[in-house]
């Protein structure tokens, strides 16, 4: 899969002219006003990058995960922003559904996911939660009659409250094992049902544009045949989906690591300064051959996992290793290529100060830093010691 066949090199270059031509322009505006690219994300949809992954019997393209992939990182090499927004799309809001849904809640629900007609999200952090998730788990769904009662609230939940926002996967918690654990099940919930109330948008120092919200449910009632899957598998949902989901954030933090190499190589051929272009100097030369390395091994360490994902095989440690990685390439590539560029790395005008500010919260979130050690270590065998 290192070399890429026709079919994804021809998808690649798609987007990368979509991303040059259409989001490069004006995304920068829509950054600075905090405001969400609904046009963007319309074009997006009409070329079918929402239902990549999704199988055409459920109105998507009848593509594989990799073919995301690829999608996120050429959008990321331009703007996080709208990376963002298409991959907790579909892989936090329409793969779950294809995942575990029934036929019925396929049938209602992919067809406009895939199109981008509509937007999922999925709630599963709580403000005094984090990476220990059924620890810090307080949303409840009881069952009363045929139908399911919510409580709780959720945090930092990405594509919650646009105006196309159709449905959040909710995680709560609905009983208790023979273990005496929290039994944590999946409910979806359409937008607009009664009790299921989105806060304003937060105001974040990254992914400017892009939606993010705390959601709140009061005696929130949705019907029973809304539960995704079996009850009690939430959790397992969840690991399966973040798995997935950090081999597409890797993908996206590689196209932020690579797009900060590609504006720093535009620059230095044309900022000068002491009789040459400042590319002629070797301390700028060092920095930007490190800064490719890192977006290179990045880019090798997705690759991998989502091969191993794709040939239907164990690629957790992988998955983890690529979102440590690039993240990594990320943070670091936006810290060389702002100080590369001087005070206007410092300026909301260039796009190094968006990818400095975007890139932080890829070390964050679907799994902080320390969570991919975590798992790494223990899929070497280090937990049992």
């Amino acid at each position: 899969m290192h070399r890429l066949s026709d079919e994804y090199e021809d998808l690649r270059k798609t987007v990368e002219e979509f991303a040059r031509e259409v989001v490069a322009p004006v995304i920068g505006d829509y950054y600075e006003r905090g405001e969400f690219p609904y046009d963007i994300v319309r074009r997006m949809g009409a070329m079918g990058l929402f239902g990549l992954p999704i199988p055409e019997e459920h109105g998507g393209m009848g593509g594989d995960y990799f073919a995301l992939c690829l999608a996120l990182e050429e959008l990321a090499k331009v703007d996080s922003s709208v990376a963002i927004t298409l991959e907790a799309a579909v892989s936090l809001g329409a793969m779950p559904i294809y995942r575990f849904g029934t036929p019925e809640q396929r049938e209602r629900w992919l067809p406009k996911l895939a199109s981008g007609e509509m937007l999922g999200a999925f709630g599963l952090t709580e403000p005094g939660g984090g990476s220990d998730v059924p620890g810090g788990m307080r949303t409840t769904a009881t069952l009363d009659g045929d139908e399911w009662v919510i409580n709780g609230t959720k945090a930092f939940i990405t594509n919650s409250g646009t105006d196309i926002t159709g449905v959040v996967a909710v995680a709560a918690i609905t009983g208790t094992t023979a273990e005496g654990e929290p039994e944590i099940s999946t409910i979806l919930v359409p937008a607009g049902t009664p009790g299921f109330t989105v806060s304003k948008k937060y105001s974040k120092v990254g992914w400017s544009a892009s939606d993010t919200r705390e959601l709140s449910f009061t005696d929130c009632r949705v019907p029973a045949e809304n539960l995704l899957g079996e009850r009690g598998r939430g959790y397992a949902q969840f690991l399966q989906t973040l798995d997935e989901g950090r081999v597409a954030i890797a993908a996206l933090a590689t196209g932020l690591a690579q797009g900060c190499v590609d504006e720093s190589l535009r620059y230095v051929r044309e900022r000068r300064a002491f009789g040459h272009p400042i590319g002629h100097y070797q301390a700028i030369q060092f920095k930007i051959a490190d800064m490719e390395a890192r977006a290179h091994t990045a880019r090798l360490a997705y690759y991998h996992a989502a091969e191993k994902m794709l040939a239907g095989e164990r690629f957790k440690k992988e998955a983890a290793i690529a979102k440590l990685v690039s993240s990594n390439a990320a943070m670091d590539n936006a810290r060389e290529a702002t100080q590369i560029f001087g005070g206007y790395g410092f300026m909301n005008e260039f796009p190094v100060g968006r990818f400095y500010r975007d890139a932080k919260i890829l070390e964050i979130g679907e799994g902080t830093s320390e969570v991919q050690r975590m798992l790494i270590a223990r899929e070497l065998g280090l937990a049992a010691l």
